[in-house]
């Protein structure tokens, strides 16, 4: 009963100074705000590269040659000439986890199909690669071991270099040239747009790897191999698999350091969100000030709110009050302002990240954990800014503050 009352007149104490209230309120706002939506933009761009990532192949395995270079995105190893088409072989062989591998060869070239032209890359790969990046056919068809073995002339190509070569017609079946080299046709990959790292998946030509070697190249060694693990757990076994192998293919002494790059897509995941991550709470740091600003606007007004209920305090106790009864008093107000503005953060909030999400575009995931610590944040602030200006209420001299004007 005694609480219920408390309540009571902390509430109408909270109505007689509504525009008082809210504006102490403001901190809070903003505050809890800005965290659930600063939350939930890093939550959302941690999902987003995980599955733009994952859409690139989650399994897969690459094997770059050169050394480990754990800095920018890395090429395709340049005029490194560390891997082999024995190594391709031997990994196929002895690594029982792996579902799909392919050598990969490429280079950069003119497509050219009559007056029209555009500049792309030709990859040369085997009849795995769709399976490994996770990419269908968008019409025509895949071509075959017996075509990779005979080098034959036939390419697929993707969506933005049929639109710039084959703006207005059907490109299956069609003749083009690829830096003056003829090639065939036979298929167009499934339209896959930009990467994480804001790359044209689509900007791509690809033919088998015994081609692009020998007619185009005019190499004898591999720009890497590409493999998709059985499941996404056993990418990181595979990855140690291929690493033995190919220090004993290389014939490395345990003190010598590899001559190839091995990693897997989970990897590049965990890099990328531990960025994200970084970025944040780096976000959420800064957003956290406007509580504290907030915490400190409820101590100032509790302390005015004090000084002008001295005599009404100093009735409270003349009449019976405890010190204890004025201290709850206060203190619930400073809760109740506290959670009223955490509550309106919380809408704020969630307001906020729609807008992002609908006007900006960006990618937004609100988590339940973000809603509670900021609630959470918001109750013990009220009761960490609010427990000094009470318990000085509560210490009053009951004579003093009759008399106090």
């Amino acid at each position: 009963m005694r609480i219920l009352n408390l309540l009571k007149i902390a509430f109408k104490a909270i109505v007689l100074n509504k525009m008082r209230t809210l504006l102490t309120m403001l901190g809070i706002i903003i505050g809890v705000a800005s965290v659930i939506a600063m939350l939930a933009i890093g939550e959302g761009s941690k999902a987003s590269i995980r599955e733009t990532i994952s859409a690139m192949g989650s399994n897969m395995v690459t094997v770059r040659p050169g050394a480990d270079d754990r800095g920018p995105a890395r090429g395709s190893g340049g005029d490194v000439q560390t891997l082999i088409y024995k190594d391709y072989e031997k990994i196929k062989e002895e690594v029982s986890l792996i579902n799909y591998i392919t050598p990969v060869v490429n280079g950069g070239g003119q497509v050219i199909n009559g007056s029209n032209n555009w500049p792309s890359t030709i990859y040369g790969v085997n009849p795995d690669y769709l399976n490994i990046k996770v990419v269908g056919l968008q019409s025509g068809s895949m071509f075959t071991d017996a075509e990779v073995q005979s080098a034959s002339k036939v390419v697929l190509l993707g969506q933005t270099v049929v639109d710039n070569v084959f703006p207005d017609e059907e490109p299956v079946g069609k003749m083009i040239r690829f830096n003056n080299i003829p090639f065939k046709v036979i298929g167009v990959l499934e339209e896959k747009g930009e990467n994480t790292f804001g790359q044209d998946q689509d900007d791509v030509v690809i033919a088998p790897y015994t081609t692009v070697q020998k007619r185009i190249l005019a190499i004898d060694y591999l720009n890497q191999i590409m493999a998709s693990a059985v499941s996404e757990d056993d990418a990181s076994e595979v990855v140690e698999q291929v690493t033995e192998i190919l220090r004993s293919q290389h014939k490395l002494l345990d003190s010598e350091d590899d001559d190839f790059t091995v990693r897997s897509m989970e990897e590049l995941i965990s890099t990328f969100s531990s960025t994200s991550e970084m970025l944040t709470i780096l976000l959420v740091a800064v957003a956290s000030i406007s509580l504290l600003i907030g915490g400190i606007g409820i101590m100032n007004i509790m302390y005015v709110s004090v000084k002008e209920r001295t005599k009404e305090i100093g009735l409270r106790m003349a009449v019976g009050g405890k010190g204890s009864d004025i201290l709850m008093q206060f203190l619930i107000e400073a809760i109740l302002i506290s959670i009223t503005g955490g509550l309106l953060g919380v809408l704020l909030g969630l307001t906020a990240t729609v807008f992002i999400e609908n006007f900006l575009h960006w990618p937004t995931s609100v988590a339940l954990y973000s809603i509670i610590v900021s609630f959470a944040v918001c109750a013990i602030t009220g009761i960490f800014f609010g427990w000094y200006p009470a318990k000085k209420a509560a210490a009053l001299d009951p004579i003093t503050a009759l008399r106090y004007e």
